[in-house]
């Protein structure tokens, strides 16, 4: 199961930005540096073609860094798929920037970069950047909402430091402003631009698979000197941040983390209830959080430990389960049309 960005990337790469002092280079130049910007602004490519050479390289980043995300978009139709591409490809590149920074600053310089690149003051500079330049492409055809992404971006913000996830409330908004936004965005990529009211359901399907991520992602977290487990939850069962940095699995960690898999599936069973009630061509949007029962199962073997086991099934396995889940969406929606 992919992580998700920003509860630790398992396909994020470690760089660190050149020549780093007390600003960071903007985005753009660090792109420059890329083998998929050279690819995309070769002379050889002509400039009509730019944009369908974009959203290849998005395609690709996307398979490299969030291959259950790539899996779930084959299943949508053909003409949404790289739409969808574009927005998991922003999603992880935004979720990867504590990667390419050594500090906080240069951190924020860079997704500053994306907010004022996606409100209009910098959008020459994302014309030069594969995944800016598919993902504007994609605002536009399907007229999203720019302060969706905005929310997204600010809520990441939160990953360039090291403080403390404060409480589980605050652990769930951030799931409703980063996995939550990035469903309900895809939907409406699906609905051809419409929005078809997915909100309530998408919260609760952000939700359980964010909280799941935080599990599923303890170890990388720790190693960053991260916690997302929430400090009241830790509090209840006699840990402190120290505690889970020190990278030590006992009884007591046991319980944060069992406590945390029943609120998980809550929002599970949640999203299961609603989700009977959305239309069938936004169903791929949701095709992700399938894999969140069978992360949960995973974890709750017996003698399971976070630091040393991460809570991911095979690829087969995950693969599997996604199909699975598409399939029931195909019959749901032939029951769907049939009802209209």
């Amino acid at each position: 199961m992919s992580e998700e960005p920003g509860l630790g990337d398992a396909g994020s790469s470690r760089l660190s930005c050149d020549g780093e002092t007390g600003e960071s280079p903007p985005p753009l130049e660090e792109v420059r540096r890329r083998p998929m910007y050279a690819a995309m602004s070769s002379a050889d490519v002509p400039a009509g073609s730019r944009l369908e050479t974009a959203y290849d390289l998005v395609e690709a980043h996307v398979r490299r860094l969030d291959k259950d995300r790539w899996l779930a978009g084959l299943y949508a139709p053909e003409e949404r798929r790289r739409h969808l591409y574009a927005l998991y490809a922003f999603s992880a590149e935004i979720g990867r920037i504590r990667d390419l920074v050594s500090d906080p600053l240069p951190g924020e310089i860079r997704a500053r970069w994306w907010i004022d690149m996606l409100t209009g003051e910098r959008r020459e500079e994302g014309a030069a950047h594969p995944i800016a330049a598919a993902l504007l492409d994609t605002i536009d055809r399907f007229s999203l909402p720019v302060e969706d992404f905005e929310r997204l971006i600010e809520a990441r913000i939160f990953d360039l430091y090291d403080e403390a996830m404060p409480d589980l409330a605050a652990l769930e908004d951030y799931c409703r402003d980063t996995t939550a936004t990035l469903i309900r965005l895809a939907a409406r990529v699906l609905a051809d631009g419409r929005d078809l009211g997915v909100d309530e359901v998408a919260g609760h399907a952000g939700v359980a698979y964010g909280l799941t991520m935080t599990m599923r992602g303890l170890a990388q977290q720790a190693a960053r000197g991260q916690v997302f487990l929430p400090l009241d939850v830790l509090a209840r069962h006699g840990l402190s941040r120290d505690d889970v940095l020190a990278g030590k699995c006992g009884p007591a960690l046991v319980a944060v983390l069992a406590e945390l898999r029943v609120r998980a599936r809550e929002e599970l069973e949640a999203t299961r209830r609603l989700i009977r009630t959305i239309p069938p061509e936004v169903a791929p949007a949701f095709l992700p959080v399938s894999l969140v029962d069978l992360c949960l199962c995973h974890m709750e073997r017996p003698g399971f430990d976070p630091y040393r086991s991460p809570g991911e099934s095979p690829q087969w396995r995950r693969q599997w389960r996604l199909w699975r889940a598409a399939r029931r969406a195909r019959k749901a929606a032939k029951r769907f049309w049939r009802q209209m």
